[in-house]
């Protein structure tokens, strides 16, 4: 099962729209507000309320904007429903051991909502490219910023099916 180019789980999706909900619904309309009112206090060109009001929105229209077309080209796609539980796909818990024996643990997740420091990584970054696909017990090497690493496969987990 290949992925579309902008996979995401539900939970992510979920995340994206409580984002986009909340931009669009709380922050706007308050920052709106806010201009209307600093406006009608005259001398808009020294007006700090003014100026920083339309400079914040701007960064939450640039920001909903974005929002607006990953939700649109995004895939979602429930780790839990995969079929080939043996290999490495999106969503997989993967346990790697590296050339010292050390394990570490990545999951497998899509672009919008990797977060590094939870070993959530990236579906098009170089470490799932390389795990795309692997058996446990396969051999996989990885360049990274230090050179290029050896990481066996250990483990593969998905969460359980409902």
């Amino acid at each position: 099962m290949k992925p579309p180019s902008n996979p995401i789980t539900p939970a992510g999706m979920h995340a994206m729209k409580a984002r986009y909900e909340h931009l669009f619904g709380t922050e706007r309309p308050e920052i709106v507000e806010i201009i209307s009112w600093a406006a009608g206090n005259g001398d808009r060109s020294e007006n700090g309320d003014y100026l920083y009001g339309r400079k914040r929105l701007r960064e939450i229209d640039r920001e909903i904007s974005y929002l607006s077309r990953r939700m649109k080209e995004a895939r979602v796609i429930d780790p839990a429903q995969q079929v080939d539980r043996e290999r490495v796909f999106f969503g997989a818990k993967v346990t790697l051991a590296d050339e010292n024996d050390e394990n570490a643990e990545f999951t497998l997740i899509g672009d919008d909502e990797q977060d590094a420091s939870a070993r959530r990584i990236g579906w098009s970054s170089p470490m799932a490219r390389a795990l795309k696909g692997a058996r446990v017990g396969d051999v996989r090497i990885v360049a990274v910023p230090a050179g290029s690493r050896e990481w066996e496969v250990m483990a593969i987990h998905y969460p359980p099916a409902s």
